[in-house]
């Protein structure tokens, strides 16, 4: 009995430090917004390049590095190429919500980023260090590989990525997966398309002469 008491104890001890990044999307707050993203999203859907090219600012940022505008757009990405890595990264942001700009009065500005792993991280955490579990239910294994046993089930768990040994190719010793510790305790590997850090590849978009466009599509910090 002092056992069963003692696991429900640690169990509750191991939830009560565990912290989570729950999705959150304002886009309903802007009716406006709302159909322009919708119509972005179906965009992405059917790989329409043209009209990714149609939202695109004269001046969209696109890194920290100087690289800027439409030309050094078509140029990064190549939609045109089945390969663009593009359409599964914009897909990513694009999907999962975001948030809108508050100004200082505390009114809600014409300038909306997303996805919420971007705009909701906790500022309290280095964002070099600490990632979110990117879906509900994700499988915490104990081994990188799809039959390995699975340790828990992560639903938007803040994590850590452990540090990996890398070989002298400069490949990760677990391609595909991060080995990752939550803040509750719990370690194993997770699929790494299922963990999301919050300055990996965000979109920016802003209503300009009543019109949204996108004025940055990022990553890094």
């Amino acid at each position: 009995m002092k056992t069963f008491f003692t696991l429900i104890l640690l169990a509750f001890s191991i939830s009560a430090q565990e912290r989570y990044l729950k999705p959150v999307d304002e886009a309903h707050l802007d009716p406006s917004f709302l159909a322009f993203r919708t119509k972005l999203i179906s965009a992405v859907e059917r790989r329409d390049v043209e009209h990714i090219y149609s939202v695109l600012d004269p001046k969209i940022e696109l890194s920290f590095g100087g690289d800027a505008g439409v030309r050094d757009f078509k140029r990064m990405w190549r939609l045109h190429q089945k390969s663009s890595p593009f359409w599964a990264e914009f897909g990513a942001v694009i999907k999962n919500g975001g948030r809108f700009d508050i100004d200082d009065a505390g009114r809600r500005r014409g300038v909306f980023a997303a996805p919420y792993t971007h705009t909701s991280f906790p500022e309290d955490l280095d964002s070099f260090e600490y990632s979110a579990i990117f879906g509900t239910d994700v499988n915490l294994r104990k081994e990188p590989n799809v039959r390995a046993d699975v340790v828990a089930k992560l639903s938007h768990n803040i994590v850590r990525i452990e540090p990996e040994t890398l070989p002298k190719s400069g490949k990760s010793e677990y391609p595909g997966w991060f080995r990752i510790k939550t803040l509750g305790g719990l370690e194993g590997f997770v699929k790494a398309e299922f963990v999301r850090s919050p300055i990996d590849y965000r979109a920016v978009f802003e209503k300009k002469r009543g019109r949204w466009v996108m004025v940055a599509f990022i990553a890094g910090d």
